[in-house]
């Protein structure tokens, strides 16, 4: 089925997730597509096209259940379990993210951060992780197992990284760094370039 579904529905699936945790924060127990389209600026009709994709999960004129919609679209999803994510670059933004507490009610843990700076290396993080040496990364990842990791590098040495979390058999890739990277096919990339969307926005400006 996920070959089948456009990634532009898959994108906004997270989206809609976000926004029902928190009516369920909020004791909401039901909830239509009018106004989780309101919330989010999405039309009804779209919200529920996507959803169709996956299954029957409401009521004409009863609407959908938040608590059991949350459920549906963490299994859908896969983060109805705990995924471990490899860290690698341990810098200001590497460090922020390890001391970030929105993962682990959302699905991820970071589970290890590495960092070829010796003055980082053996640095105490959140949680009790201490900054490891990236010479072990490929070790680490095999032997764990983990098939998440997030790069937060400078861009100049973010292709090798990506080469060695993909070799170990990383197969997505949360990229921080300011570079398009060159994967094979099969292995997802997500990037995340604060500049890339500030210039989106001062287009309108």
């Amino acid at each position: 089925m996920p070959d089948e579904i456009p990634d532009i529905v898959v994108g906004r699936l997270p989206v809609y997730l976000r926004a029902l945790m928190r009516m369920a924060q909020e004791s909401r127990e039901i909830t239509s597509s009018h106004e989780l389209g309101q919330r989010l600026g999405i039309s009804s009709a779209q919200i529920r096209k996507d959803l169709s994709h996956f299954g029957e999960f409401g009521k004409q004129g009863t609407g959908y259940q938040v608590k059991f919609l949350v459920e549906q679209l963490r299994r859908i999803l896969k983060v109805d379990a705990e995924w471990g994510v490899a860290l690698v670059g341990a810098g200001d933004l590497g460090r922020a993210l390890a001391h970030y507490g929105g993962f682990a009610n959302r699905g991820f843990r970071i589970v290890a951060v590495f960092d070829n700076d010796p003055a980082k290396i053996g640095m105490k993080l959140t949680g009790g992780l201490a900054v490891q040496d990236s010479s072990r990364l490929s070790d680490a990842i095999r032997q764990s197992g983990w098939k998440v990791a997030m790069v937060a590098v400078p861009a100049d040495q973010a292709q090798a990284v990506a080469d060695k979390l993909v070799e170990a058999g990383v197969q997505a890739i949360l990229n921080y760094a300011p570079i398009t990277l060159v994967v094979a096919d099969g292995i997802r990339v997500q990037y995340i370039d604060p500049v890339v969307h500030l210039q989106r926005m001062t287009f309108y400006l």
